[in-house]
């Protein structure tokens, strides 16, 4: 596993690892223990050119390559993420702190989106389109954008590259990706190695490993990408939606969420909870899917409330190199230090804690609060951390008011004993995903990812991969002789 700390801590442009010439390092830390990782020389305004350049010259043979000669590239780099597998997961556990469970998690999805790419390669159709002008053919061709730039947060690296970068190099573009500053290896690196080893020619896929300290905009406003995928907060989110706009650029957007799981009068209680507790506490909570708040109708408050608090008792806290441990740390001590102080905050105005973890270095034990007053900006706002919410109300009127009462509008879910009540439950509620008698927390490779609100433009996955990273072109053709006016 050291090796890949020692050998990846390197900008990858146009086919070659070489160190950035910035004047200061990034540095990789373990966030459990402290270690340090790698050390990494920034890339320059100068870099991020050199890798949209690299792109834009590779993209061109690539965009007129015979799709099935691409798909056997994706089939080598699953093929090598299968047999690497345990080297992966070691680098994940070290770089994000992540559980052998996370890991396992995050590498399956990892493998399906690279499966559902191999098919992707093959997705794209043109039409005839009838013209009210005898003799006019009207050809709509499906084409590559051209060069796509992908920024990737640093909770699932690895496989939140993958997801925008496997299809828009499918679908015969080039690309750029940009990892998170605290996932250099996982989130860009790492990916860089797998297509290099895999085939991928040269160029198309480069990485640079940087701060918005050395290049500020310099990323997302170069005139090559015509595409920006990010993900990532609402609030960067809007910098890049703004930007992006002011250059017509298209920007496909995964923001955060504000999920809230729903427990109706007539759900399966032990299942409830089981789903509640998986779906706050999974990675430490640092999904943009968690379900932040619990909300569980008055009935059966009780009954849920004394299941809920004893299994998050249960919890494992600690090493995530122990298989044992379910919750490991957090990324960074500023995200530490942010959950205590949201948990201090509640707690002042007004909640009880039914569980109280306390904080050690990054290491956040779970926390469970309850009545928090309804008018708390807490209730509205993305806790990026295992802080859950518990909140009581009075008929599904009241779940679907509280649960879009939330400038986000992602993912969530409802539990109840009436399969159709959860679907007309769901219906009204303003988020881009919602799931029945299940956690918050999904993604799959052909289901259109995305959320409403503050949660995000756009969607990925499937067939709305070709809406993100193609463009359509009319070209038409005139049979015979056309008639002018003069």
């Amino acid at each position: 596993m050291s090796s890949y700390f020692t050998d990846l801590a390197q900008q990858y442009i146009d086919g070659e690892w070489r160190p950035g010439t910035g004047s200061w390092d990034i540095i990789d830390f373990n966030p459990y223990d402290g270690e340090k990782l790698a050390s990494i020389t920034i890339a320059t305004v100068d870099e991020v050119d050199e890798a949209y350049q690299a792109a834009a010259r590779a993209q061109k043979e690539w965009g007129a390559t015979n799709p099935y000669a691409r798909r056997g590239v994706f089939e080598k780099a699953l093929r090598l993420i299968e047999e690497r597998e345990q080297e992966i997961t070691e680098v994940i556990i070290a770089e994000l702190g992540g559980t052998h469970l996370k890991a396992g998690f995050e590498l399956h999805l990892a493998k399906e989106f690279l499966r559902e790419a191999i098919h992707l390669a093959l997705r794209p159709e043109g039409k005839i389109i009838p013209s009210p002008v005898d003799g006019k053919e009207n050809r709509v061709y499906r084409v590559p954008v051209g060069v796509v730039g992908v920024i990737s947060p640093f909770n699932f690296p690895f496989l939140l590259s993958l997801k925008s970068v496997a299809p828009a190099l499918a679908l015969g573009n080039g690309v750029v990706l940009k990892p998170h500053q605290n996932t250099p290896i996982c989130g860009g690196s790492l990916v860089a190695k797998i297509f290099e080893d895999a085939g991928l020619p040269a160029g198309l896929l480069n990485v640079v490993i940087t701060d918005i300290a050395e290049i500020g905009d310099a990323f997302i406003e170069h005139p090559v990408p015509k595409v920006i995928s990010f993900t990532g907060s609402d609030k960067v989110g809007r910098h890049v939606a703004t930007v992006c706009a002011s250059l017509f650029k298209r920007s496909i957007l995964e923001l955060g969420g504000n999920s809230a799981i729903v427990v109706l009068d007539d759900a399966d209680i032990d299942y409830a909870v089981d789903a509640a507790v998986f779906s706050r506490y999974v990675h430490q909570g640092q999904v943009c899917m968690a379900a932040n708040r619990v909300l569980v109708d008055r009935s059966v408050a009780d009954a849920f409330t004394e299941k809920f608090v004893a299994k998050v008792r249960t919890l494992k806290v600690g090493d995530p190199r122990d298989p044992q441990t379910i919750i490991g740390p957090v990324i960074n001590s500023s995200q530490a230090d942010a959950l205590s102080a949201t948990v201090e905050q509640a707690i002042a105005d007004g909640a009880t804690a039914l569980v109280h973890g306390t904080t050690t270095d990054n290491l956040v034990e779970p926390s469970v609060l309850t009545d928090l007053p309804a008018d708390s900006p807490l209730l509205k706002q993305e806790v990026f951390g295992p802080v859950a919410f518990l909140i009581t109300f009075d008929g599904e009127e009241e779940a679907v008011r509280l649960v879009n009462d939330t400038p986000y509008g992602l993912s969530g879910a409802v539990h109840t004993g009436n399969i159709e009540r959860g679907v007309n439950f769901a219906k009204q509620i303003d988020t881009g995903m919602f799931h029945v008698n299940d956690g918050t927390v999904h993604d799959e490779p052909i289901v259109p990812f995305g959320g409403e609100k503050n949660s995000g433009v756009g969607r990925l996955n499937g067939d709305t991969m070709l809406d993100a990273f193609t463009t359509v072109k009319w070209i038409s053709v005139q049979h015979g002789r056309s008639g002018f006016p003069f």
